[in-house]
């Protein structure tokens, strides 16, 4: 189903996909294979499968008949470009986004190979965001493959940060998202890594927002950075238009 988000850059999940498989060390904490195991033993239909790749076409319409606009962050418990995801399956998501032209989706992947493979394929409108995971310098090549797809805001989410980014080519990229890891086992996040991110963001004119610290107990760490939040989005102007501004 859908609900609203505590994610604090988005307003509301949207999971038509449930399940997933690791690809990277960013995965290795999964905090939605977490909730799956726990959502599973709630005895919570979706989860029967527990974390198994699971397609619920049933939802595909869903936010159609949410008329209030929203930010949604497609697939938070899942990878809609996961190798399982059938392309037809995919397109349908997809035309839903583009009917539901008053949201704002959020599409997320760590699968950028296959994004940028199928991307002639979907429609791809405005209103629809599409993004990359970055969590270290080994699958810095997402940001390259994120770059040659036509969305209109390209974002990194760098969640969990685990290594530093000093050289970033943000061209074409309008939004960084940067994190901590949570939860049980989470890998320290150094403060230097994160400055310097916010510094390349600035320097290349792109909107920088800073998630959390993170940790075993994310609430005790919070999220000031340098004394203050950093809450930036890309600001929403004409396709034609392509100037990128900050809106804090």
């Amino acid at each position: 189903m859908s609900t609203s988000s505590s994610i604090e850059w988005t307003e509301a999940t949207w999971n038509p996909v449930t399940g997933c498989t690791k690809v990277s060390e960013g995965c290795r904490h999964c905090y939605a294979a977490t909730m799956a195991k726990r959502l599973h033993a709630m005895g919570n239909p979706r989860y029967e499968n527990g974390f198994k790749l699971t397609l619920h076409p049933d939802l595909i319409e869903l936010p159609l008949s949410w008329k209030k606009p929203r930010r949604i962050f497609v697939n938070s418990m899942s990878d809609l470009f996961h190798n399982d995801v059938p392309l037809e399956f995919i397109q349908q998501v997809f035309s839903v986004m583009e009917k539901a032209s008053w949201h704002t989706f959020q599409v997320l992947t760590k699968r950028s190979d296959r994004l940028l493979q199928l991307a002639p394929e979907l429609p791809c409108p405005p209103n629809v965001w599409l993004g990359v995971s970055v969590e270290n310098q080994k699958v810095i090549h997402r940001i390259d493959h994120l770059r040659e797809t036509p969305a209109f805001i390209k974002f990194l989410s760098i969640e969990p940060l685990i290594g530093p980014l000093n050289d970033l080519n943000l061209e074409g990229i309008n939004w960084v998202i940067v994190g901590g890891e949570s939860g049980y086992g989470a890998r320290p996040m150094e403060e230097e890594w994160v400055i310097s991110i916010k510094e390349q963001c600035e320097l290349q004119n792109v909107a920088f927002f800073f998630k959390q610290w993170g940790g075993v107990q994310k609430h005790r760490t919070g999220r000031l950075l340098q004394g203050r939040t950093w809450d930036e989005y890309p600001l929403i102007v004409q396709p034609a238009d392509t100037e990128i501004a900050r809106n804090l």
